[in-house]
């Protein structure tokens, strides 16, 4: 019988055992292609000796095809928590250098378990995923494995943060968790996601692309828009997603953290009353605007890659938590189409869920139009955005700053949807449409019988945006609550959200609405 002491060295030897990932051999070869190892990842997420692991010593149960001889150390996934900035978090890491991070029965038991403490405890969940996919060797076994965690992934969507990062081959099932978490993170060069790979895509339809053009992280954040953070490295991406969760609650029934501001909630900025063009044709990059506005000009942008005519972003005013939604005039005129009603769309969401005030900022003159964009389904997107600013209960802001035209109007947060507070600038122009647009249809009779036509619609033209291209006739209605000087809208915005603080807004009870997605 084992001694005291030879029972504590064989714990000892037995950690060291299961530690030791898949071996030297491929430990370097792992960095060879640029990737740091499982354990390292979770080294570099969690504040210096706060991470506890858990089930090291879980093992497989598989007997098939030479299974029953094969050791996984640590079942080739870390699973354990920790804290991130002195908050708690927990985490999950793939070892691809054992038997290639393939999910088995009890590598996705591991995971699900630790999902399950993160719902009970109330804290986020990061996921890091380097993974060959389903091991084949345990077959239906595996399989079920990815279900339940696509169940919890569901489950925990909206009760606690989820954040996946990419960091390696992501395919076939595997893809199905990382999209259902709130937000991705990927690495250029060494991830990819797809759900058929290039040879099956070859073989199926001739197609010749590479694993890098056809699910890498720029074709994800520039296409697909599965990615909302391509980044450079691991660490970088690690680094990235430490400061993401500092901007966010710990689950759906805390607000998020506040940290002191540096910026004083009183600073004006004068550079704002001329930024707007004279030529209403010309753009700007709206991003100077949130800049001014927020604490120290720091934003966070999810999808910077991706639906470019409009921009989402966290940032703080005066230490809170704020997200910001706003059209960018650099881009398609800042016009909503497919793609942005989707981004914009599950932004809302998100913020709802987790307490975060919405600011929107509007300078829009209307949604994208082309025979494309009908038949891509622009009425079903446009309404979700519709449907989702509805939907939301946490303070909502709206800056009109210059063009809000027509439906576009609406969608970017009216008082009708539900806005607390709309604060105009002088330079905004609210209207049902563009003056080219309107004249022809108010006034063709008077055009028509002109001895010029052209030279009289460009007369009603001027004459419609003198009367219309002005906040003051929504301000009349109510539909404005306050025109303001730009360099007053990080004073006014910081005071609204601060009279928002003890905001109480509920929806009539229901399961579920169904959104048009």
């Amino acid at each position: 019988m084992d001694t005291v002491a030879e029972k504590l060295r064989k714990l000892q030897e037995k950690e060291t055992e299961e530690r030791g990932l898949g071996g030297p051999e491929r430990i370097e070869k792992q960095h060879k292609t640029g990737k740091l190892t499982a354990r390292e990842r979770i080294d570099l997420l969690f504040d210096t000796g706060t991470f506890h692991e858990l089930d090291l010593f879980v093992r497989h149960r598989a007997t098939s095809f030479g299974m029953e001889k094969t050791v996984v150390p640590a079942e080739g996934v870390v699973t354990g928590y920790g804290k991130v900035d002195g908050r708690p978090v927990c985490a999950f890491s793939q070892d691809f250098t054992s038997m290639g991070g393939s999910l088995g029965e009890m590598h996705a038991k591991k995971i699900c378990k630790v999902m399950d403490l993160a719902v009970k405890c109330g804290i986020p969940i990061v996921g890091l995923n380097d993974s060959g996919g389903a091991r084949i060797q345990e077959g239906v076994d595996a399989l079920s494995g990815y279900g339940q965690i696509f169940f919890r992934n569901s489950a925990a969507s909206g009760v606690i943060p989820q954040l996946s990062a990419i960091m390696g081959p992501t395919a076939g099932g595997a893809v199905y968790s990382p999209a259902m978490t709130d937000w991705v993170f990927m690495t250029r060069g060494t991830s990819y996601m797809h759900i058929t790979g290039p040879a099956v895509i070859k073989q199926v339809t001739g197609e010749e692309v590479t694993s890098e053009e056809l699910g890498g992280a720029m074709s994800h954040a520039t296409k697909s828009g599965v990615c909302h953070f391509p980044c450079d490295s691991d660490a970088e991406a690690i680094a990235l997603i430490r400061k993401l969760l500092g901007y966010l609650p710990a689950n759906n029934m805390e607000d998020p953290p506040v940290i002191e501001s540096a910026g004083g909630p009183g600073r004006i900025d004068p550079a704002l009353d001329g930024l707007i063009p004279e030529d209403p044709g010309q753009v700007y990059d709206v991003r100077v605007v949130i800049q001014a506005i927020v604490d120290n000009g720091e934003i966070i942008e999810p999808h910077h890659h991706y639906a470019r005519n409009a921009i989402v972003c966290f940032a703080r005013l005066n230490g809170r938590t704020v997200g910001i939604i706003a059209n960018q005039p650099m881009h398609l005129a800042g016009c909503l189409d497919v793609n942005a009603s989707d981004k914009i769309t599950r932004f809302i969401r998100f913020c709802d869920a987790f307490n975060i005030p919405l600011l929107t900022i509007a300078d829009v003159p209307g949604y994208l139009p082309g025979a494309d964009q009908e038949w891509s389904g622009i009425i079903r997107h446009g309404a979700k955005v519709l449907w989702c600013y509805s939907e939301a209960t946490v303070p909502k802001i709206t800056l009109v700053i210059r063009k809000d035209y027509g439906g576009s109007y609406l969608a970017m947060c009216s008082k009708d949807l539900g806005a607390d507070f709309v604060f105009a600038w002088p330079t905004a122009e609210i209207a049902v449409m563009g003056a080219e647009g309107a004249t022809p249809v108010i006034f063709r009779r008077e055009i028509e019988a002109a001895p010029d036509p052209g030279a009289k619609e460009q007369e009603k033209i001027k004459e419609y945006r003198d009367y219309l291209y002005n906040p003051y006739i929504a301000a009349s209605r109510g539909y404005v609550d306050e025109v303001i000087m730009p360099r007053d809208s990080r004073p006014k915005i910081i005071d609204a959200l601060e009279l928002l603080c003890s905001k109480r807004e509920t929806r009539p009870p229901k399961k579920h609405g169904n959104i048009p997605v």
